[in-house]
């Protein structure tokens, strides 16, 4: 490992920012903090009481657990706090947060998007989750308000991502569109030090990862594919591998090489993930480690969103493998 912090290592890729100003900087340092209370909640989380749900809803009709509510409020109060962005959109809000500024005036540059507990349905059995972010400049004149245009967004506009998975150990993984780079967390003195550096996917893998027990619903493409990857024929059959948090699942298909599937189905007809606070982040950092991200057709990075909460189905990994996946999706669209 490295002995490199990641508070050094922001600080030394500062002047590699397109617009540098130290903003950008005071935002990683920012989910740095919250991410290392959110580690402490996770991990003490069977010896209170934030197991299990709290008995109500979020804006995508999902249960909300009681870890999920305070880790949205950790990283929102985090970010307002340091008064660092003028906007933030959470996956569990319905709609965003415009931050006033000094005078109800905002003169900062920046807007976040965040899932805070990615995966959290395995919270009360102790499976890793996580939190993904995506920063994006604002769109809006400096001083206003933001509006809903900040944050619809390409995903190509992305100004840096990542991801915290608190895991068996603790990691903060993300990019600034200059590789990425994975710090893992020492508790005894609660600093992150850089032990991934220059994150690659391999161009093929041996590993594929989706909830095969909805194959029945998959499309017929998705079907075909799935035999594909089960046939004995060359490098195959592939493992599979499936956690069921995306966060788990993408960690270990970086550093091991695989493909993660999340297709519409009949169920699902428009996909299960958010384009903007799963889909976007994990695209960008994917591509800048070599790998690729796709709705099955598209650049997911180019599709252009119409709401906040906006699903799309997901296919991201390594290189040679999404593409073939695309290949299945043309032929038998």
């Amino acid at each position: 490992m490295e002995n490199k912090t990641l508070g050094e290592f922001i600080i030394e890729n500062q002047n590699a920012f397109k617009y540098s100003s130290g903003e950008l900087s005071r935002i990683l340092n920012s989910i740095r903090l919250a991410a290392k209370v959110v580690n402490h909640k996770v991990n003490k989380a069977g010896l209170v009481d934030i197991l299990g749900s709290a008995g109500n809803k979020n804006v995508q009709d999902e249960d909300q657990k009681k870890l999920d509510i305070l880790a949205n409020e950790i990283f929102i109060q985090t970010l307002i706090n340091r008064e660092i962005v003028c906007g933030i959109a959470s996956e569990e809000n319905e709609n965003f947060i415009n931050v006033e500024g000094h005078n109800n005036e905002n003169k900062n540059k920046y807007i976040v998007l965040i899932d805070p507990l990615d995966g959290s349905s395995n919270i009360d059995v102790n499976v890793s989750v996580g939190t993904i972010f995506s920063v994006f400049r604002r769109t809006s004149p400096l001083g206003s308000p933001v509006n809903l245009n900040d944050f619809l967004q390409k995903g190509v506009n992305q100004v840096a991502a990542g991801y915290v998975i608190y895991g068996t150990s603790t990691m903060l993984v993300y990019t600034t569109g200059h590789g990425v780079n994975g710090f893992t967390l020492n508790p005894a003195i609660g600093t992150f030090y850089l032990s991934h550096p220059k994150m690659t996917y391999k161009k093929n893998g041996h590993i594929y990862s989706l909830n095969e027990g909805n194959y029945i619903h998959f499309p017929e493409a998705i079907k075909n594919y799935v035999k594909y990857c089960q046939l004995e024929e060359g490098d195959r059959p592939y493992t599979s591998r499936y956690i069921g948090s995306l966060v788990s699942d993408f960690h270990r298909n970086i550093i091991k090489g695989g493909i993660y599937l999340y297709p519409s189905s009949k169920k699902k007809p428009k996909g299960k993930l958010r384009l903007l606070y799963e889909c976007n982040p994990m695209a960008f950092i994917a591509e800048q480690a070599g790998g690729k991200a796709s709705d099955g057709f598209n650049r997911i990075m180019e599709v252009s969103p119409k709401e906040l909460h906006e699903r799309i189905p997901f296919y991201c990994g390594s290189y040679n493998m999404v593409k073939k996946l695309e290949s299945f999706m043309k032929k038998y669209q």
